[in-house]
């Protein structure tokens, strides 16, 4: 099952690593805001969501500025890559997270949403249909090369109102680390 351009948003309430922003317990539905959702799949390993950790944050602040909300989900298999534990993002999140850090234990919301990668984006308007998915930029890994810079594009076409031109995009990062 995957969820499609103007597909509605699930609903899952997973355990949050950063209780200092919602609790420890979120439910999508809790975060949709009146403009939006974006939800982010990443991990703690990933040189990819490493290099772009700044920029993440930057997206987030700058979506809770416009009233929507923002959260990061865990999805990979702690078991085989033990920095992906509940434990370190927590570590991570004390670090400085301006958004909840949930964890798909079960993979359940990966699958549902068919992410393949870390980073991935997928951004839900007011009413929670899905209206991009894809990259945040064209240079996850260097900053200074970024030439577009999709999911700003698309969050600023959502708030004026105007059709998304590039609904999807291919991420470029690791692949979501799938249990056995």
């Amino acid at each position: 099952m995957s969820i499609e351009i103007s597909g509605k948003m699930p609903n899952f309430e997973l355990s949050n690593a950063n209780p200092i922003v919602g609790g420890d317990k979120v439910s999508f539905n809790n975060i949709l805001d009146v403009n939006g959702l974006i939800i982010l799949f990443e991990c703690n390993h990933c040189p990819y969501v490493i290099a772009s950790i700044d920029r993440i944050n930057q997206m987030a602040n700058f979506a809770s500025s416009n009233q929507i909300g923002f959260i990061g989900i865990n999805s990979n298999d702690a078991s085989v890559y033990s920095s992906d534990s509940f434990e370190n993002m927590q570590k991570r999140a004390e670090k400085g997270m301006p958004y909840p850090y949930l964890f798909d234990e079960t993979q359940i919301v990966a699958q549902t949403f068919d992410a393949k990668r870390t980073p991935e984006f997928f951004l839900f308007d007011g009413s929670g249909r899905l209206v991009y998915k894809g990259r945040m930029d064209d240079s996850p890994r260097d900053p200074n090369q970024v030439s577009s810079t999709e999911l700003h594009d698309a969050v600023d076409s959502l708030l004026k109102g105007k059709n998304i031109e590039n609904s999807i995009t291919e991420s470029i990062g690791c692949s979501v680390k799938w249990k056995q």
